[in-house]
């Protein structure tokens, strides 16, 4: 039997080669971007648009919008830059609505407003115009309910009165105010 005899100094070159070799791949590749995710589960982010919500078979809601992102499973979308939104009662156009954000679950329909938010009666009867400033609305679509939780500025022709909330049952016609400030005058006969 014959042993050959080991020179620990070729075994320190090949050694150190190995290392150098491998911090020098870790360097070089520390530079890549890691690989992207799969498709399916980034959001999907979507500029300028229209968008529309319906129960059964008539229309809730509608909006414009200047930017929205959709979750990936697509179930929740948040908007930015909402336009010339409507809101359908029985199937024809009765309060606008613009806001700085909305957020819409695309499964129940169901939205929040929040930021500056304006809402407008359309078309009304009595041909006097009613809106309602305030920074957050909550629509539930399968009930068809408004609500403006917070304080809102509720302006009917020329006047203008402070309102505590809102709650408006497009189903029943019930519009229910919380705590009022301000005066009105009494329409002439």
């Amino acid at each position: 039997m014959r042993t050959k005899r080991i020179r620990w100094s070729t075994v320190a070159i090949v050694v150190t080669a190995a290392i150098v070799v491998w911090f020098a791949v870790g360097i070089i590749l520390a530079g890549r971007e890691a690989a992207p995710p799969p498709p399916g589960t980034q959001p999907v982010t979507l500029h300028g648009g229209h968008v529309n919500g319906n129960r059964i078979s008539t229309r809730s809601w509608t909006f414009d919008y200047q930017r929205a992102q959709m979750s990936p499973d697509g179930t929740l979308a948040t908007v930015d830059g909402v336009r010339h939104g409507v809101l359908f009662k029985k199937g024809k156009p009765y309060l606008s609505i613009a806001a700085q954000h909305v957020s819409v679950n695309t499964q129940t329909f169901d939205f929040t407003a929040t930021g500056d938010v304006h809402v407008e009666q359309l078309r009304a009867k009595d041909g006097v115009n009613r809106s309602f400033d305030t920074d957050l609305v909550q629509w539930t679509n399968a009930s068809k309910m408004l609500a403006l939780p917070h304080v809102s500025l509720f302006r009917t022709g020329s006047e203008v009165l402070k309102v505590a909330s809102i709650a408006v049952n497009f189903n029943t016609n019930d519009i229910h105010f919380g705590k009022i400030e301000g005066a009105v005058q009494a329409p002439e006969p």
